[in-house]
Parts: structure tokens; C-alpha cells; sequence
């Protein structure tokens, strides 16, 4: 177990909508009520990414945001750099498009990512917005995902990468899927905070890169995350 986490939020001048910050601040408190001192760096698009974090976290945004974010990503190089040596990655709704080979722009422009996933988006037909549950990969052994999705994405997945999880209300990646993971990047469309609603997902993250987690005390987290699947699922 490191003696001190490090967790770098990346560009939160550009992509942070809906809360994703959020994040941040649950594996901030989960790995502190385990003992483990954390240092939070903030990365504003104009600065580099640090190679050395031990976990990653990028939000949401609109489209002109995104596409600067994913051309300084491309040009910086410190992520491709962390996650070579190991570091775990959460990349949310805008942030996990830009992981792929490609996205689409403001006007439906075909848009470079950065390549850390083997998935390719693009603009759907419709807006999807609403809640979301998805159950996971058995492999991953968490329980039912929950969030809220605000997109217009289409993520197709390649043979590298492995569906997150399935849905069983809301759209997700458009084809009965949602997110994707790949060695210890998880990529996904839920807002909510997505690791506030999860938090057996924010552990997952933490466990990549502590070894093995002692229990704390989930009381609020279970409570919220069992509010919301029960507003969402079918009875």
C-alpha cells in the first residue's frame, strides 16, 4: 500500500460538467478512511500531465472543450506515460470518447483521440438523458452500476476492450452496452457523480493501484446508490 495516494484530475477548466468532480472527492475520503494520506493535483489544460499518479480521473464537456482536451492529451503525452507504468484511469462521458481512436466533433467531424481505448464514437440521432443501470461484467465482481447520462454519443467497441457493464435501463454506449474497461482504465457515460453513486466502483480504482482494501463503513454510499436503483429499476 503506497504511503501517500496521488490523484490527478485532468483539464477541470475544460471537462467537469455534471458534478464529475465529484469524483475526485469520493476516492479522496475512501482512501483517507483507510489510512492512506492523499495529494490531489488539479491539471489546467494549459499545464503538463504528471507521469507519476497513481489514479487518473477526466469529466465531461461540451464539444469544443473536448476537442482542445484531446488534442493537449495527444500533444502532452504524460497520460500515455502513466498508464504505461500502471496507473488506473476513470474517463467519464466526454473524457472516455477521447480515450478512443476517434470521436465526433461539433458538427459531426470525424475528431482524433488519444488511443488509450480501442472503441470509436460518434453523434447519434437522438439525445440520451436519464438515469441509468447497467449490470457488470461478472469478471469485474461489483454490483449493479447506477448514473445519469446527458449525451449524443455512440461508442463502438474493438477487440481490446471489454463492456463495463449491460444495460438494463438507459442507452449507454447505444447497443445494450455501457463503457468499456481495459487493463485498469474504465471508461463510461455515467454522471451522478458516477464513483458517488458507486462506490464498490471508486474501491475497484483504488484497489488497481493499493492492493488489497480494508472495509470501512458504506453506509451513505449503499443508501444512496439503493435510492436511486430503486426509482430507476422495473418493479
Amino acid at each position: 500500500m503506497p504511503s501517500e495516494l496521488s490523484i490527478v484530475w485532468i483539464y477541470p477548466d475544460l471537462l467537469s460538467t455534471y458534478g464529475d468532480q465529484g469524483n475526485v472527492l469520493v476516492l479522496e475520503q475512501r482512501a483517507r478512511a483507510r489510512g492512506i494520506p492523499t495529494r490531489t493535483i488539479h491539471v489546467r489544460s494549459s499545464d503538463p500531465v504528471p507521469q507519476q499518479g497513481d489514479v487518473y480521473l477526466i469529466g465531461g464537456g461540451e464539444d469544443r472543450p473536448q476537442i482542445l482536451g484531446a488534442e493537449r492529451l495527444r500533444r502532452d503525452g504524460g497520460l500515455h506515460a502513466a498508464i504505461q507504468r500502471g496507473a488506473a484511469l476513470l474517463a467519464v462521458c466526454a473524457g472516455y470518447q477521447i480515450m478512443g481512436t476517434v470521436f465526433g466533433g461539433e458538427e459531426g467531424q470525424p475528431v482524433s483521440g488519444v488511443g488509450l481505448l480501442d472503441i470509436s464514437s460518434g453523434r447519434g440521432e437522438r439525445r440520451a438523458v436519464g438515469e441509468l443501470a447497467a449490470d457488470v461484467d461478472p469478471a469485474l465482481g461489483l454490483p449493479t452500476l447506477t448514473g445519469f447520462e446527458n449525451h449524443m454519443g455512440v461508442t463502438r467497441l474493438g477487440p481490446g476492450v471489454r463492456p463495463l457493464s449491460r444495460t438494463v435501463v438507459g442507452t449507454g454506449n447505444g447497443d445494450g452496452t455501457e463503457g468499456c474497461y481495459a487493463g485498469r482504465i474504465i471508461g463510461t457515460y455515467l454522471h451522478g457523480p458516477a464513483l458517488a453513486r458507486n462506490p464498490a466502483l471508486a474501491d475497484l480504482l483504488l484497489g488497481w493501484v493499493t492492493g488489497p482494501l480494508p472495509a470501512i463503513d458504506d453506509g451513505w454510499y449503499q443508501a444512496l446508490r439503493d435510492e436511486r436503483l430503486r426509482a430507476v429499476l422495473p418493479a
